[in-house]
């Protein structure tokens, strides 16, 4: 039935969706490269590309920069606290090369294979220029020092995108690989990619299903965390549809299968989380970019630095002036940038992961970040689409006709209203001839039901069709179908649907962020006002077919707002496509709107949308905090190097603690409540 919302379309949005999930390869990169898989692979040194997973494995991670700190911290003990003079020439130099050893040669090694590969103004190749040459200077305890915060601000950066992706990819062992199968009296245990549609599951209590079915016990209580993020027990009835990764909670269920495995929503959702990291925002991209080309800049600026000043200046010495050099090269890494702005997007993906919500790339994050005006669908979206038959009214007719020639339409449809016919009646078909039947986008169905021509949907319908009925129809505040039976008026049907009970504790929220909310349905006009008064929207809109939709948002588009509609059913996909930010309601909603929206809210829950908006606010604002931070000490600092007034120490801060500060503030977002 489709009296409201469904509209055969199909839109695909975002076609690089579908190219992402194939990158099964990751190649190495440094966090000064520009490559956009760079935080997926966030390899750095060889050490920590290693330890995705880092349980027991962090002492080994930090042995070697425990090890470079022991050392460096006898060396500058016995420099500076407790002077020996033997501690000279080549015993010296030997305990500060055994310091710089541990973490300078898997640095010295990237740092070749890039060179090799055509890389050469990568990360490592400054950090060993910037080293070796204080070495050749004298200077080794600061060499090993910049290369020590340089490791250390890699353990750091391993330990923050592992928390991200350990927060992204929560999912990713949700989905059982085997089940449990009834074949006769036998119950056999098969992989899931091998079952069939149709095929009776036998899900045991605590088992999680591994494909989307119809349960056939009479009751059930599963936990749904896997797909909605909340682990409150979901009550289920026979016939109730059962989703993949949800988790059995008391007794033996029989789930008939109705998907196949690859096309689970859980998997759909699975390859969404996958995608998610290769699709940057802007900031990102514009970063790399700025990468690629700063870093060469600042390498031939570092040689004039130490070379040009012998044609103008007198006094020259090349050691003081290479010494500057090595100093401006450490300074202008921009490693700080180039880790922590990718690695705050990141964190933002995981932390609105972990709160059931999946952005499909970090420009929605942005995106997010500007909204002004949200534009909500009614059913399914604030209301809980679960609809009941409150009341019937023959009109010349059998009653339980009535009742039988529509929910025999009926049957034939996967709309909520149709459904709640269908269950009112709870009858069976079998003996009745369905045929013919028409959908009406917008307005309802028709068709033939043994003979007679059968014609269910709103008062719309029956004015298309020319068929007169009572006017008082037009203003009831419900749901409302009228049903035509040989095209004459044969009574209605009264329908309610239920708010959702964080609707308006939702629109309160985006209220108090200065957001507007307009409500857009395909119901009467007098139940979008009610639903509209109730909880407080600032304009709804009711009797509109998916166009309309589809202008009304276009409008607010060219009125320059940045526009977030949310919506559940395949009469939503194109209003989705068009916004600027386009919101699913993913643990019921239909797959078309899934796979076109840009967020998908996994638990259904309004209040979801604020979450969504804060989140991508607070990443918006770690990533222009770090983004000011970097370029303001660099600059302070660079200038007093090219000077002469700043040493390698300075230096040090000015690049790895600088690098430092941003991941620890970029990390901050994982860590936040929403």
């Amino acid at each position: 039935m489709n009296t409201t919302d469904n509209h055969s379309t199909h839109v695909h949005k975002n076609e690089e969706n579908c190219n992402s999930a194939n990158k099964k390869s990751r190649k190495k990169s440094s966090c000064c490269a520009t490559d956009d898989e760079q935080l997926d692979d966030h390899s750095g040194h060889d050490h920590s590309h290693e330890h995705d997973d880092l349980d027991g494995n962090k002492f080994l991670l930090f042995l070697p920069a425990m090890i470079t700190f022991v050392l460096l911290g006898i060396g500058l003990a016995i420099d500076n606290l407790f002077p020996q003079s033997w501690f000279t020439g080549w015993i010296r130099f030997s305990l500060y090369v055994a310091a710089y050893i541990p973490v300078g040669i898997p640095v010295l090694r990237d740092a070749y294979s890039s060179i090799i590969k055509g890389d050469v103004f990568s990360e490592f190749f400054l950090m060993s220029i910037a080293t070796v040459g204080a070495f050749g200077i004298g200077q080794y305890a600061e060499g090993v020092t910049v290369m020590l915060f340089y490791a250390i601000g890699e353990l750091f950066q391993t330990l923050a995108v592992t928390k991200a992706k350990s927060n992204i990819k929560s999912l990713l062992d949700q989905r059982p690989d085997e089940a449990t199968v009834i074949e006769g009296q036998k119950s056999i245990s098969k992989k899931a990619s091998e079952i069939k549609i149709g095929e009776i599951i036998e899900l045991k209590v605590g088992e999680k299903l591994a494909l989307d079915g119809i349960l056939l016990s009479d009751t059930a209580t599963f936990n749904t965390a896997a797909l909605t993020g909340e682990s409150k027990p979901d009550s289920k009835s026979k016939g109730d549809f059962i989703l993949a990764g949800m988790i059995n909670l008391n007794s033996i269920a029989l789930v008939e299968v109705t998907t196949a495995f690859e096309d689970s929503k859980l998997s759909k959702i699975l390859e969404m989380v996958q995608d998610a990291t290769t699709k940057k925002a802007p900031t990102e991209l514009f970063i790399r970019k700025f990468a690629k080309v700063y870093t060469p800049i600042v390498v031939y600026l570092s040689i004039a630095i130490c070379l040009v000043p012998i044609l103008i200046v007198d006094d020259y010495v090349f050691k003081d002036w290479l010494y500057r050099a090595l100093i401006f090269l450490v300074i202008s890494c921009p490693c700080a940038l180039v880790i922590s702005i990718p690695l705050g997007y990141f964190g933002g993906i995981g932390a609105a992961s972990k709160n059931g919500i999946l952005f499909k790339g970090s420009t929605f994050l942005d995106i997010m970040a500007s909204i002004q005006v949200v534009v909500m669908d009614k059913t399914g979206t604030l209301t809980k689409g679960v609809f009941k038959v409150q009341k019937v009214v023959s009109v010349e007719n059998d009653e339980a006709n009535l009742v039988c020639y529509t929910a025999a339409i009926e049957s034939k449809s996967t709309h909520p209203v149709g459904s709640a016919i269908v269950q009112y009646a709870n009858l069976s078909f079998e003996d009745v001839i369905v045929s013919e039947v028409v959908e009406i986008p917008g307005l309802g169905l028709k068709g033939k039901v043994d003979g007679n021509d059968i014609a269910v949907g709103s008062p719309k319908l029956m004015k298309k069709l020319n068929i007169a009925y009572d006017v008082v129809l037009d203003s009831i505040p419900f749901t409302t179908i009228v049903v035509a039976i040989n095209q004459n008026y044969a009574g209605y049907f009264i329908i309610a649907d239920e708010i959702k009970e964080d609707a308006k504790a939702a629109i309160q929220s985006l209220h108090k962020i200065k957001i507007k909310t307009i409500l857009l349905s395909g119901d009467n006009q007098a139940v979008v006002d009610a639903v509209s008064k109730e909880l407080n929207i600032d304009e709804a809109l009711g009797g509109l077919l998916p166009e309309n939709k589809v202008q009304k948002v276009e409008d607010l588009l060219k009125q320059k707002y940045k526009v977030a509609f949310v919506g559940d059913g395949v009469n939503d996909a194109p209003v989705i496509a068009l916004a600027d930010a386009g919101i699913a309601m993913g643990g019921l909603g239909s797959d078309a709107t899934i796979e076109t929206a840009d967020i998908v809210i996994q638990n259904d829950q309004p209040t979801k949308i604020f979450t969504a908006i804060n989140i991508g606010r607070k990443t918006k604002q770690i990533v222009w905090q770090n983004i000011t931070l970097a370029f303001a000490v660099k600059l302070i600092v660079l200038v007093l190097g090219a000077g002469g007034l700043a040493t390698m120490w300075e230096a040090v801060f000015a690049d790895v603690g600088v690098a430092l500060l941003a991941i620890l503030n970029a990390v901050r977002i994982q860590r936040m409540k929403f």
